[in-house]
C-alpha cells in the first residue's frame, strides 16, 4: 500500500447528503477556548440562518459569487489564522492583504460580507465575528452550488492587524512547484490528503489569463508551452489569453460543469485540462497525489468528505479565541476604543 493509500484508507466511505454530518474542530490547547459549532446558539441563534439568507441571494444575483467566498476564507485563513485579516482595509496602521500579489484585482466579494456583518450587527449587536462569517459564507458557498454540508465549528474573533507580507509569501501561488505547495500547506498543519481536497474547490470559480499565461507560451523558460498541458485545450484557450494583453480576461477553472460543486476538476486533470499549473502538477508531481486525483475522479463521495474533514481542520488553523483579538463591527477596519 502507498503512502498516499495509507492516508485515505484511514477515512471511512460516507456519503455526504443534505445533512451536515459532525466534523471534529480538532484539539485546542490545554486552556485555550475550542471552536464550538454552537457558539452563537444563545447569543445570536439566527446567526446561520441570516449569512445562509444572504449568500443565497448573491448566489443566485451573481454564480460566480460562490467561489469568491469560498477563497476569501482560504486566503484568510492561510495568513495569520482564520481571523479575517484579509478584511481590513490600508489605514494609518495597516497594510491591508487586499494589496498582496494573490489578492490584488482578484479578490472580491467584501461588499456581500459587510452585507452580512450589518445584517447580523442589527440582529446582534457586536456578538457575531467577521472570521466566522467567513467561514460560515464559505460552507453556504459550497453547498448552494451543490457540495457537501458540515457543522462549522465557531468562535473565531477577528484581528486587529493585517500582515501584506504573508498573504504575498505564505499563500500558495499558480507557478508554485508542487513541492513549494506542499510545504505552504504543511507549515499550516494541512498535509498532501488537505492540499488536493481543498484544491478540488476549483470546480467553480475562473482564473485571470495572467495566472496561467506561462503555461501556453513559455513554460520553462524555452520559448515552448507546458506539455502536461492537452494541446487542443490549449489551443481553445490561447485567442483570450494572448502573449501580451489579455491579463484579467477570466476562464472557468473548470470548463465542463463551471458553476457545480462535484468532482470534475480531477477528471479535468486526468485529460490534462487543468488550467493553472498548481492543478495538473497534483497529477505530475507526485505519485502520492496523482492517486489522491485518480481517487477523487473516480468516487465523488470520497472527495466531498474528504473536502469537508479539509475545510473543518483548515477553519480551525490559530484562530483568535477567548481574550485575544475583537468582535469588529465593521469587518474593515478595527474598533476605535
Amino acid at each position: 500500500m502507498s503512502a498516499a493509500m495509507a492516508t485515505f484508507s484511514a477515512f471511512p466511505l460516507v456519503v455526504v447528503a443534505i445533512f451536515f454530518p459532525m466534523a471534529s474542530a480538532g484539539a485546542a490547547p490545554w486552556g485555550q477556548p475550542q471552536l464550538d459549532p454552537h457558539f452563537y446558539d444563545h447569543s445570536c441563534p439566527q446567526a446561520q440562518q441570516i449569512v445562509a439568507s444572504i449568500v443565497g441571494r448573491v448566489h443566485y444575483q451573481d454564480p460566480r459569487m460562490a467561489a469568491s467566498l469560498l477563497r476569501l476564507h482560504f486566503h484568510d485563513c492561510f495568513v495569520k489564522g482564520c481571523d479575517a485579516s484579509i478584511l481590513l482595509d490600508s489605514s494609518a496602521t495597516i497594510v491591508s492583504e487586499k494589496r498582496s500579489n494573490p489578492n490584488r484585482d482578484s479578490a472580491r466579494g467584501f461588499e456581500v460580507i459587510d452585507e452580512i456583518k450589518a445584517a447580523l450587527e442589527a440582529a446582534c449587536p457586536h456578538t457575531v465575528s467577521c472570521a466566522d462569517i467567513l467561514a460560515l459564507a464559505a460552507r453556504d458557498s459550497t453547498v448552494m452550488t451543490g457540495g457537501p454540508g458540515w457543522m462549522v465549528a465557531l468562535g473565531r474573533r477577528d484581528s486587529r492587524g493585517a500582515s501584506v507580507q504573508g498573504s504575498n509569501n505564505d499563500i500558495p501561488a499558480p507557478n508554485n512547484t508542487l513541492l513549494t505547495i506542499i510545504t505552504k500547506f504543511k507549515l499550516q498543519g494541512l498535509d498532501i490528503v488537505d492540499l488536493v481536497a481543498l484544491l478540488g474547490s476549483h470546480t467553480i470559480g475562473d482564473s485571470r489569463c495572467t495566472s496561467f499565461r506561462q503555461r501556453l507560451y513559455n513554460q520553462t523558460g524555452n520559448g515552448l508551452p507546458d506539455f502536461t498541458l492537452d494541446a487542443s485545450y490549449a489551443a481553445a484557450l490561447r485567442p483570450r489569453c494572448p502573449r501580451s494583453g489579455g491579463d484579467q480576461n477570466l476562464f472557468f477553472l473548470d470548463p465542463v460543469t463551471p458553476f457545480k460543486f462535484d468532482n470534475q476538476y480531477y477528471k479535468n486533470l486526468l485529460a490534462y485540462r487543468g488550467l493553472l499549473s498548481s492543478d495538473e502538477v497534483l497529477l505530475t508531481g507526485s505519485p502520492a497525489t496523482a492517486e489522491l486525483v485518480k481517487l477523487y475522479a473516480a468516487n465523488q463521495d470520497i472527495f466531498f468528505q474528504h473536502f469537508v474533514q479539509s475545510m473543518v481542520k483548515m477553519g480551525n488553523i490559530s484562530p483568535l479565541t477567548g481574550g485575544n483579538g475583537e468582535i469588529r463591527t465593521n469587518c474593515r477596519r478595527v474598533n476605535h476604543n
